[in-house]
């Protein structure tokens, strides 16, 4: 799951918000570089990544589900990796942090109905009680997005994986189950530009995963939408990633050229690999 989420950030931070003639052409399944974004090279990730991989880590490491655990995380792993992709408010507000979790409490406007607590959000789906999944996921989300909008897109965000996971539900069905357990409109297909609006990255992954058979046409699918598109892909090539309907068919080349420093390519697949420990357990 974190694989497939972290090439979907990273394919799509080449698209980010450019225009959809600068878009169509290079859609080719292909990392690229952004134009204006040159510190993200081609197949490195960005904050949706390295924030998910704070909410894995947390999990692995079975520390207590506490706002000042989750805080001290998010400030541990950006700066022992400092990288661009985050809001600049926020960017800078992790670079002047010296204080950790209890900073970054302290000085946080957690006002934002963005697309950040959803971001991060899918790899809480591994949960098999989704009682435990909600509760979860509005504790993070709180801290940087405690707003109905920015927790509900966070709640649905999680619940994507969880649907496939441990309903074992079919696509056709993921936005009416959605619907069932999140207040939102999630049942209207999504068309047109995706702004910076939690509700509706996750909305355009939804519908892309609903009209979507295999992950290279889902990726493809997403950043087509233009706008917040390496969020949209991260959210839905999470998602899919457990989805048995979705042929798992991305190039090799997209894992190859992933970025593979410290916390790259291989240390994501080593996450993974006890995330589905996890998983097992529970199953058995």
């Amino acid at each position: 799951m974190l694989i497939e989420l972290a090439i979907g950030d990273a394919y799509g931070a080449a698209f980010e918000y450019l225009d959809r003639k600068d878009v169509q052409p290079h859609n080719d399944l292909s990392y690229h570089q952004h134009p204006k974004h040159l510190g993200t090279k081609p197949g490195m990730y960005t904050d949706d990544t390295q924030m998910s991989l704070a909410i894995a880590e947390l999990i692995l490491e079975e520390q207590a589900w506490t706002p000042l655990n989750i805080a001290n995380k998010f400030v541990e792993v950006f700066k022992r990796d400092p990288r661009e992709g985050y809001a600049d408010g926020f960017y800078h507000f992790l670079r002047k942090n010296t204080g950790g979790g209890e900073e970054f409490l302290e000085k946080i406007n957690p006002t934002s109905d963005k697309s950040g607590a959803a971001m991060r959000a899918p790899v809480l789906g591994i949960f098999q009680n989704k009682y435990e999944v909600l509760e979860k996921v509005e504790i993070q989300a709180c801290l940087t997005h405690n707003t109905k909008d920015g927790i509900n897109a966070a709640k649905a965000s999680a619940l994507i994986p969880h649907f496939f996971l441990w309903e074992e539900g079919q696509k056709k069905d993921l936005a009416k189950y959605l619907k069932a357990n999140v207040k939102g409109d999630w049942l209207s297909r999504w068309t047109g530009k995706v702004r910076s609006k939690g509700f509706m990255s996750v909305r355009a992954a939804i519908t892309s995963i609903m009209e979507s058979n295999k992950m290279s046409e889902l990726l493809k699918l997403c950043i087509s939408y233009t706008g917040d598109v390496d969020t949209v892909a991260a959210i839905a090539l999470a998602g899919a990633s457990v989805c048995k309907e979705i042929k798992q068919d991305l190039p090799y080349w997209l894992y190859g050229d992933l970025e593979n420093g410290t916390y790259g390519r291989d240390y994501l697949e080593s996450l993974d690999a006890q995330l589905q420990v996890r998983i097992k357990q529970a199953r058995s």
